[in-house]
């Protein structure tokens, strides 16, 4: 979905972007709506793989088959792309991964019952065909590949491929949960953004799920965010905590590289190291247009990104229905101010650890600790009428079992 659907865009030409000052608070009107916290979503990613031999390079026509009205225009372009049963929208990622997302509501009981049966269809269409859904957050045995042919990714595969391995592995060969939330009423947007970003390494730390690649260990607990840190650090990076999050997110946004340069032709490829500022400065023959500016923004992904919502990207796959836990947690922990500023506190002196949570995971003792307050009091918010039956017992037993493994060593 374009950034520009909100009414703030109006007032913004939609021809050329003359100024950085006016593309910068462009981008903070759109990036960061106000209003009261009231909106949930979920978006689940998978890989697929051949039932009788996981390792087995999968091909588009057996995806496309098992997918079939459902499947998205960027892999079959005359697709109908009909939604799923219950209203949720699949996507697919360019390595083949497929994505559940949901539709944005008020309820987390609706919510976790709406994707949980659309997921569960997937799974039976994708059965049928001989395929099943990955549990991890990275593919443990497959080498990166490229399933969709589109312009976007053809580019940003060659500008990725400049620093390595790394961005190939983030688009063809991670999964993950992200949790989308209201960014909240103006006085405590600033809160509710370092808050996330202070819980971000103890919540990765806790459900980390991608320790495999190629059919070996990595030493990384998740080497699904060791491979998103190093794909592009100016665009992947974690935002810093900052009193102004969408003066702070509009400056970076201007600052990073434009990785696709679309024309009428399959080559988007851009030059390299040119940021879209610069291009605003006449770097490029072509002027860019807010068109251009909502399309870079699609393409500056961090662990939470900013998109009108704040959407919480720092999770690995999870196997089953575990997905409720760490998206229950955050949607409880997210619901009541009081309980924001909580987090805050009790996950602060965490706050920068994500190298540590992706390598280490709870063997990290601050961020063990913060797991243990900060999952105590989400066990708490679950208890609340719109929590899913039993999930907040379901964390808890979770929560403990990952803690007394690290306590063994």
């Amino acid at each position: 979905m374009p950034v520009s659907t909100d009414h703030a865009a109006a007032d913004f030409p939609t021809s050329q972007v003359r100024t950085r000052a006016e593309a910068e608070a462009y981008v903070a009107s759109v990036c960061f709506k106000h209003g009261p916290p009231r909106l949930l979503g979920v978006e689940l990613e998978w890989t697929v793989h051949h039932s009788d031999d996981p390792g087995r390079t999968l091909d588009a026509a057996t995806l496309i088959s098992a997918l079939g009205p459902h499947a998205p225009r960027s892999l079959v372009p005359d697709s109908p792309h009909r939604r799923l049963p219950n209203g949720s929208v699949l996507t697919v990622e360019p390595g083949g991964q497929v994505e559940v997302s949901s539709l944005p509501t008020t309820s987390m009981q609706s919510l976790f019952s709406v994707v949980a049966a659309d997921a569960a269809y997937v799974e039976r269409r994708l059965r049928a065909a001989g395929l099943v859904l990955g549990d991890q957050g990275t593919d443990p045995w497959r080498h990166p590949k490229r399933l969709l042919q589109v312009p976007r990714y053809a580019a940003m595969e060659t500008a990725f491929d400049r620093t390595g391995l790394d961005g190939r592995l983030m688009m063809c060969s991670t999964a993950g949960v992200q949790v989308c939330l209201d960014a909240g009423e103006p006085h405590r947007v600033a809160a509710r953004w370092a808050a996330l970003h202070a819980l971000g390494p103890v919540m990765m730390a806790t459900f980390a799920n991608s320790p495999m690649l190629f059919g070996e260990r990595t030493g990384w607990v998740s080497t699904r965010t060791r491979a998103l840190l190093r794909t592009d650090p100016p665009r992947t990076r974690p935002g810093p905590i900052t009193a102004d999050p969408a003066r702070s997110w509009a400056k970076r946004v201007l600052d990073t590289a434009i990785v696709c340069l679309r024309r009428n032709s399959s080559d988007w490829t851009a030059p390299s190291g040119v940021s879209f500022a610069e291009w605003i400065h006449g770097a490029l023959p072509d002027p860019p247009t807010r068109d251009d500016l909502d399309y870079h923004l699609s393409t500056v992904f961090p662990p939470v990104r900013p998109r009108g919502y704040l959407e919480v990207r720092y999770l690995d796959a999870q196997p089953g229905q575990d997905w409720m836990l760490p998206a229950g947690a955050i949607i409880a922990l997210f619901r009541e101010e009081s309980t924001v500023d909580k987090v805050l506190a009790m996950t602060s002196p965490a706050v920068g650890r994500w190298v540590h949570a992706a390598r280490h995971g709870l063997l990290d003792r601050t961020l063990a600790r913060g797991a243990r307050d900060v999952f105590e009091l989400a066990c708490r918010c679950l208890e609340e009428p719109d929590s899913p039956a039993g999930l907040s017992d379901r964390l808890a037993d979770f929560v403990a079992r990952r803690l007394a493994a690290v306590g063994d060593r």
